[in-house]
């Protein structure tokens, strides 16, 4: 299968910043390119689901803008000269000054219009989004269950950008649907050193994990009646979970793995906390259960 793509990732589009080199990074770099500066924090829950995506927004830009990461608590005198009072900020600079900028997480659509406007405002002209189109329905084909065409999009993808991390976690993704385990773990393992540790290749590990799983996946019914007998039975509970998982019952299974967590969040090494963040992992940032489950595992640990 062939598309018309052109454009590949560019390692240099997106670089992380501190305080000593802020300068050279930021304000004198974007004499010549726009940099777009994304405050973020490891603690922050939305930086998580803002950064991948601004990240991919930059990469389609195709070298129109530059992106530059800074960790607000290595960077406390740079985010209070700037005046940040929450993250994500995201900031745009053109000619070493700030030209557009916005707070919190944005949806994709909402991400691009800033950058179009911040390429418009250098003098520059929006980018074809012709790589990124075709992300787009390559993921649609694997939601509609055409795993197949997926993977042959993704892998067309491939072929003109090797680095694409959302492509490359796409077709790992797509052999998983269709049963392939091996393929995917193949894939995964030979994955390109610079995407390895990419949010989108950590998700589709964490699905074939979670596929692992549910190929030794317990009867429900049986299950259920067990932990309804003895619910302090903690392995029938946790089992209970990964055959809920397997067959598409996500929420429940969350729902059983933070009631584990609740009774007793040592059991088993920390199972059931290890059990959540691999369900998470493997689904997306925004995902309702993801959010509720984060913030209940959250009340409970710091509780």
């Amino acid at each position: 299968m062939e598309l018309n793509l052109t454009g590949a990732a560019d390692d240099t589009l997106i670089t992380d910043s501190d305080e000593a080199t802020f300068m050279t990074d930021v304000i004198e770099a974007s004499q010549t390119v726009p940099i777009i500066v994304d405050f973020w924090a490891p603690w922050c829950g939305p930086c998580k689901t803002l950064g991948p995506q601004l990240e991919e927004a930059v990469r389609a830009a195709k070298g129109a803008v530059k992106m530059v990461k800074v960790n607000v608590d290595e960077a406390q005198m740079i985010a209070g000269q700037l005046q940040i009072q929450s993250i994500p900020t995201v900031y745009a600079f053109h000619k070493g000054q700030p030209v557009d900028g916005f707070q919190g997480a944005l949806p994709p659509s909402e991400i691009k219009a800033f950058i179009d406007r911040v390429v418009k405002a250098a003098g520059g002209e929006a980018p074809s989004d012709t790589l990124a189109d075709a992300i787009e329905a390559a993921e649609e084909m694997l939601s509609e269950g055409a795993a197949t065409d997926a993977a042959q999009t993704f892998a067309a993808i491939l072929g003109e950008d090797e680095k694409n991390a959302p492509a490359y976690g796409g077709l790992v993704r797509s052999h998983i649907a269709m049963g392939e385990l091996d393929q995917a773990e193949a894939l995964l393992n030979g994955a390109p050193i610079e995407i390895s540790k990419a949010p989108e290749l950590e998700a589709a590990h964490a699905q074939l994990e979670l596929a692992r799983q549910a190929e030794n996946a317990g009867p429900v019914a049986e299950l259920t009646a067990t932990v309804e007998a003895n619910p302090e039975d903690h392995q029938a509970r946790f089992d209970l979970a990964q055959a809920l998982y397997a067959h598409g019952d996500t929420e429940a299974a969350v729902t059983h793995l933070l009631e584990l967590f609740r009774k007793d969040r040592e059991w088993n090494e920390g199972a059931a906390k290890t059990q959540l963040f691999t369900i998470f992992d493997a689904l997306k940032p925004n995902d309702p259960v993801v959010l509720n489950g984060r913030r209940k595992l959250s009340s409970m640990i710091f509780a």
